[in-house]
């Protein structure tokens, strides 16, 4: 598997991420073994999810979100685009 290049001040937001996911887990009580049997994950694969490893899938991302009630703000991703919508624009024009 080839590995994954990520730019430091990215692997600092996927840190947050994962920091984020995780304080969100224990705010719920819920145990690493827990969140994993329910997204249909291994316990390390949520433990790389809670380190903001880049190297997870996109949907075992989705799978502890949705465990943990918060799917919708995947939604939230890409959904306010302003430079895409700036160049969208420009083609306008």
């Amino acid at each position: 598997m080839k590995k994954k290049i990520v730019l430091p001040r990215y692997k600092d937001a996927l840190g947050q991420m994962g920091e984020q996911i995780k304080l969100a887990r224990k705010r719920r009580k819920l145990t690493t073994i827990q969140v994993a049997e329910r997204a249909d994950i291994a316990r390390s694969t949520l433990n790389l999810i809670e380190k903001g490893d880049p190297s997870v899938a996109m949907g075992a991302y989705f799978n502890v979100l949705r465990v943990l009630g918060l799917q919708d703000d995947f939604l939230k991703l890409a959904a306010d685009d302003t430079f895409g919508r700036k160049l969208q624009d420009l083609e306008l024009l």
